[in-house]
């Protein structure tokens, strides 16, 4: 029934061009099924098209920084830092989550979300994205040593026997196929380049190049036939394009340049504010289309292939928002889901994305947003020394001010002297009919006091393991913000649908060197209305103020603040709460025109993917059947 139900609820997000290319989709599949349904064959063995077959692979279009030699020679992938690579390394269809394995059924039929039987999907995907595969031809190219090409090409063929093309869970998501074929490039190119310094006396095998070349060209007509459209076409077809085209420059072959870039086009302006503002309202998912835009803009600057003039201007916004959201002390300012996907990885380790995002386009755009030190392995092989010297001399983009977003719908605020970071979600609450990747959190804040998160957003946690689990993350009492009577602010259908949308308004804002002031509204609860307001000295106190008016009943309104890791409450009474870290004093004093009750609750925190911990939080309860007006006082006292 909950499946059904499921049907039905997706379906209304779809109008009827959406339905059509489905049914269209659907009789893709079922033609595929003909071929490949009972039939385990290898991509790298299935036969093809006359026109794909003429088209040879040149990876020199890539420019490869060949002269690098600040490098790492890890051999091991991070699987979000929790499971053993060495363990898991030849598992791929591994549950992950349990004992169970994913099954080598047809992909079309293989239901892979929320399988608490098996596993969270995305923990597999992380395995077949074979960032490993490249690091390991990498670490061949610069160190000749065979003990990495003899462990390229073990786990490539036997991938290959164990993952038949459209069989498994490693073929259920275009996506997926796309960054495998990011991944597969980049290892062609390290093993052709290892082949002509002429220095190593290894042989590396012709028939890995052949398989190779025959994997990427049938992954990618499959993306190019299957690509993401209509309600879900988020990141995933940008980053779908981005490989079509990858592919598409370095066999020399027009007709996937022309898709991807035409895709591209439209989708920087049809998928972001003008303003900078990714519309998914994730930063996390931001940084990760603005990769694919990146490494599509290097590549097409080095192959002399004309670049909209929109990119630059769009890329610039939606650098400076993400150089915004990061603090003096490195600290983040994010909303939204985060599973901490990336496209390109040659180190195997986890890194900084922002960080790396930003290096990116420091070094392909007009302004640079960081100082270009300590980047990751990525951008030196992408980039020459000289490069990055030449990329240092940019003018430096600062992002030392308070700023409020008017149409992307966030603010951040800053005190004078960059110790106090706060965000504030005054947002929509995601990109499309399924805003898949927003959370309830309307009107919700965050605050870092010197790089130390004080009130946090609860995070992610995990997509598909505990239904539960990705419903508590996302609720609305689960944040900075007012729930009634402990309901959600937007209606959750599913673990990436939405049904019933609250809609936020910012009513006034006043950025000024003495105080900072914003006000939002949002309609979850109609006909109630809460309207918050934010005012910081920009200093050491904010002050927020709740409203709720429309009340024709009685209710509970919840206000909840969850505290950042290592806080302790060390005082609590009828008005006041002080909160302790050992390095800050946390003070926070509540008044209102009816009675509220304070309760210390347990939450939970997850920091990055696949973690959680538990944290200490305050709920605010107040019990109304009339319009309410509640104000918070939080203060800062820093322990020397």
């Amino acid at each position: 029934m909950k499946k059904l139900i499921w049907i039905l609820n997706r379906l209304k997000a779809m109008n009827h061009k959406e339905i059509a290319w489905r049914i269209q989709q659907k009789l893709l599949q079922k033609k595929e099924g003909k071929f490949y349904k009972n039939n385990n064959i290898a991509v790298t063995n299935i036969p093809l098209s006359a026109e794909l077959n003429k088209l040879k692979i040149d990876t020199s279009r890539l420019y490869i920084n060949a002269s690098n030699q600040d490098f790492s020679l890890n051999k091991q992938l991070s699987i979000f830092d929790v499971y053993s690579y060495e363990e898991y390394k030849n598992d791929w269809n591994a549950g992950f989550q349990t004992d169970n394995k994913w099954p080598l059924t047809f992909s079309y039929n293989l239901d892979c979300k929320q399988r608490i039987d098996i596993g969270d999907v995305r923990t597999n995907w992380e395995l077949n994205r074979h960032f490993q595969f490249a690091m390991l031809a990498k670490n061949y190219y610069a160190s000749g040593e065979q003990k990495f090409l003899d462990e390229l090409c073990d786990l490539f063929w036997h991938w290959n026997q164990n993952s038949p093309f459209l069989h498994g869970v490693s073929w259920t998501s275009p996506m997926e196929v796309a960054i495998r074929i990011n991944s597969w490039i980049y290892t062609y190119a390290f093993l052709k380049m290892a082949d002509e310094t002429k220095k190593y006396t290894n042989c590396i095998p012709n028939s890995i190049y052949d398989e190779l070349r025959l994997g990427i060209l049938n992954m990618t007509d499959y993306v190019a036939n299957h690509y993401s459209r209509f309600s879900s076409a988020n990141n995933h077809l940008i980053v779908e394009a981005y490989a079509i085209g990858l592919s598409g420059i370095v066999f020399d072959y027009d007709k996937w340049k022309d898709v991807s870039i035409d895709i591209l086009l439209h989708e920087i302006t049809e998928q972001n504010y003008g303003d900078g503002i990714n519309k998914e309202l994730s930063l996390h998912y931001q940084t990760f289309v603005m990769e694919a835009y990146g490494l599509m803009y290097r590549m097409m600057q080095l192959n002399k292939i004309t670049i909209p003039d929109i990119w630059q201007t769009m890329l610039i916004r939606m650098s400076q928002y993400v150089s915004n959201c990061i603090g003096t002390y490195g600290e983040v300012i994010e909303f939204g889901d985060n599973d901490e996907s990336k496209i390109l990885d040659l180190s195997g380790k986890g890194i900084n994305h922002y960080q790396y995002v930003l290096d990116l386009m420091s070094c392909i755009l007009d302004t640079r947003f960081t100082d270009l030190t300590g980047v990751s392995e990525n951008i030196k092989w992408l980039f020459t020394r000289e490069q990055l010297n030449e990329c240092r001399k940019k003018r430096l983009y600062k992002n030392q001010d308070s700023i409020c977003y008017l149409e992307g719908g966030n603010t951040i605020l800053r005190s004078e002297d960059g110790r106090v970071v706060i965000g504030i979600d005054h947002a929509a609450l995601g990109y499309g009919s399924l805003a898949a990747h927003g959370h309830a959190d309307a009107l919700s804040f965050q605050m870092f006091i010197c790089g130390i998160p004080v009130f946090v957003d609860s995070g992610t946690y995990n997509y598909h393991i505990m239904p539960d689990d990705r419903d508590s993350f996302r609720r609305t009492i689960n944040h900075n913000t007012v729930a009634i009577d402990s309901k959600d602010q937007s209606e959750m259908l599913g673990a990436f649908l939405w049904g019933r949308k609250a809609n936020v308004t910012l009513n006034s804002f006043e950025l000024s060197d003495s105080k900072d002031l914003i006000c939002a509204s949002h309609d979850g609860y109609s006909p109630m209305i809460h309207n918050r307001c934010f005012k910081f000295n920009r200093k050491d106190e904010l002050i927020i103020e709740d409203e709720i008016v429309n009340v024709k009943k009685p209710i509970t309104a919840t206000i909840t603040y969850l505290l950042g890791p290592k806080f302790d409450i060390r005082l609590k009474n009828n008005y006041k709460v002080i909160a302790n870290n050992g390095k800050l004093e946390i003070t926070i004093s509540f008044a209102g025109e009816h009675k509220f009750s304070i309760e210390e609750y347990s939450g939970w925190y997850s920091p990055n993917y696949l973690k959680k911990q538990e944290i200490c939080g305050i709920k605010i309860n107040i019990d109304i059947s009339v319009d309410s007006f509640f104000i918070t006082n939080i203060s800062v006292d820093e322990k020397s």
